[in-house]
């Protein structure tokens, strides 16, 4: 099990103490494969995505080692054209389950390697993940639209979808700024991603017509502030404006609008949004809330539907329990969690106005 001493900064009264972080930072590591994959669980798939917000929580439990395992694995395995495939079979690329290359995903490993060089300060790591990072981005932006947003999918055929989505073009925003923040230290400047970014940022601002409708999911409602293209009092009224819709008092945050179903990953993404947004008490009143999901192993039930008093499905995800970790790391004050979600350290010139110093 991991130590409690490592997890010590992780200790968040009435949410988690230093012990009981451990014990989800072990949970983590004990579903991570040999070959540094981190799947949802033993016997699952894995997807980029997940497979990063999972190392990036081992990163802020102090498991460094682990984390950087996981981003091999990713460099290992990418494909010619900067992509990841959608979907591996317990992160076997040998056994990959869905053909298809998701913009969102491609783009958030830049999100992980940034937060693992600052956590590490590994030169070397940085140097050798460098261009994986930057192929990956350059895969994501060739899906760019003229509106600025991103088609959120290349079909197995090659296909590229057009319809984006903007939780996954919120995503890559910040995957973006990140990208960049990795181009300034390799000393190679990029002003097209520059460009790309700023128009991907104003369309999740201001365009929401560019997007397909997904309101219905509390990520198209969080998301724009989870990735950093609106913060502030903009962020604040957003948040505001659906708190009552989505928000279940004493149980976490709904997936679907019309669902009674809270689920443990959307509760804590929004408690880093809400961190982000300057309302720290409330991030905390979420992760609180969410301590029913809670297993006796540290790792967390992805969902509970409330009007049947079940846990469902019955599924212990590394990811959600990664998103908590990352959640608690931003409340405590871990530096390189709050440099990726909060901006510090990330470049200036593309964050909305009210942003900025």
């Amino acid at each position: 099990m991991t130590s409690p001493e490592r997890t010590e900064r992780l200790a968040l009264p009435g949410v988690l103490t230093a012990a009981e972080a451990a014990a989800t930072a072990a949970g983590i590591a004990a579903t991570q494969r040999p070959d540094g994959a981190i799947p949802w669980f033993r016997g699952h798939h894995l997807d980029p995505w997940d497979h990063v917000e999972a190392a990036m929580a081992l990163d802020s439990a102090g498991e460094h080692e682990r984390a950087a395992a996981a981003y091999e694995w990713l460099a290992r395995h990418q494909n010619a054209d900067g992509s990841w495939y959608a979907a591996y079979a317990d992160g076997d690329a040998d056994q990959t389950i869905d053909l298809g290359k998701e913009s969102n995903f491609c783009a958030y490993p830049a999100v992980g390697v940034l937060h693992h060089y600052l956590a590490t300060g590994d030169e070397l790591f940085r140097r050798r993940m460098w261009p994986v990072v930057s192929a990956a981005v350059e895969f994501v932006l060739a899906l760019q639209q003229d509106g600025g947003q991103l088609g959120w999918r290349r079909d197995p055929d090659g296909t590229a979808v057009p319809e984006a989505l903007l939780t996954g073009s919120s995503s890559i925003y910040q995957a973006l700024r990140c990208a960049l923040a990795l181009a300034e230290l390799e000393g190679a400047p990029q002003p097209d991603w520059e460009l790309a970014a700023g128009r991907l940022g104003h369309a999740v601002r201001r365009h929401p017509e560019r997007f397909l409708d997904k309101s219905r999911y509390s990520m198209d409602w969080y998301y724009p502030i989870l990735g950093g293209a609106l913060c502030g009092a903009e962020a604040r009224a957003r948040l505001e404006r659906d708190w009552d819709a989505f928000v279940v008092p004493e149980l976490g945050v709904r997936c679907v609008l019309n669902r009674p179903w809270v689920t443990g990953g959307e509760s804590a993404e929004l408690a880093i949004a809400l961190w982000a947004a300057g309302l720290p008490e409330r991030a905390t009143d979420i992760l609180r809330w969410i301590g029913h999901l809670r297993a006796e192993d540290g790792l967390y039930w992805t969902g509970y539907v409330y009007a049947d008093d079940a846990v469902w499905p019955t599924e212990l995800t590394s990811w959600t329990a990664g998103s908590v970790l990352l959640a608690v790391a931003a409340l405590t004050g871990d530096e390189p969690t709050r440099a990726v979600f909060g901006g510090a350290r990330l470049p200036r010139g593309l964050e909305p106005d009210c942003c900025r110093d």
